[in-house]
Order: structure tokens, then sequence, then C-alpha cells
């Protein structure tokens, strides 16, 4: 259903160093992106799959980037430890917390999660649940 998302930056090498720490524990590689006339652009998606593809761009309007407001990417992590992993490792490069990994039994009792905000303000939801697909 999902061909591709989009979260802006306003600097992609900060932002690289943020999801290139964070996405191996979600399953996820890093894509090369061929210059195609558009924006510099950093990509991601799991390995067995070609979508969806997270992208990380310069706005194409050349304006600065910014995050919506009521907007989250919510993302699916292999385990509770890959949660608590990712988590960490998207606060050590440049993440904001926005919600510590735990149970999240008001949305189901085996819901296990954890917030962030990216260096650009992007907010984030990890999450594993056994039977998502990963």
């Amino acid at each position: 259903m999902i061909s591709h998302i989009c979260l802006g930056s306003n600097d992609l090498d900060r932002a690289g160093r943020f999801w290139r720490a964070m996405t191996p524990h979600l399953g996820m590689v890093e894509r090369q992106v061929e210059e195609d006339g558009g924006p510099p652009m950093l990509c991601w998606h799991r390995p067995d799959t070609v979508a969806p593809r997270l992208y990380v761009v310069t706005p194409f309007d050349d304006r600065a980037a910014s995050a919506g407001n009521g907007t989250m990417l919510a993302l699916i992590a292999p385990s509770r430890s890959a949660v608590d992993a990712a988590h960490q490792a998207g606060l050590s490069h440049g993440g904001t917390d926005a919600g510590a990994p735990g149970l999240r039994a008001h949305y189901a009792p085996d819901y296990y999660g954890a917030y962030l905000r990216d260096p650009d303000g992007n907010k984030l939801h990890l999450v594993h649940r056994p039977g998502l697909v990963t």
C-alpha cells in the first residue's frame, strides 16, 4: 500500500548519522540514491523488499524542513531489544526522547514501544508486537 515515505531534513550529514545508527536495529539497510535532478536525499529499506522506502530529503522548494504537528512515523522492530537498541542509538546520535521504551498495555497487552524525535524534530515510534510483519 505504501511506496515510500519522505521526511525533511535541514542537515543531511547530521540526519545520516542518526538514521545510520538506528536503522540496523530495525532490519533496515541504506540504499544508494542516484542523482536524478531532485533534491539531495538518503534512503533506507528492508533488504528483502523494494517498498516501502524511507527517504530523508532536503525539501524540494529550498525552504526549511519542519516537523508536522500530529505527524508521526511508526517503524516495526523485530524484538523488544531492537526497540531498546534503536531508541538508544537514536538518542546517542542527536535524537531526543519522546517516550522511553516499555509496554504500552493501554494499546494492547503485548504492545512494546518507544518514541523519539530525529534531529530535525520528526516524531518516530518504534514498535514491537508479536505477529506484526517484520
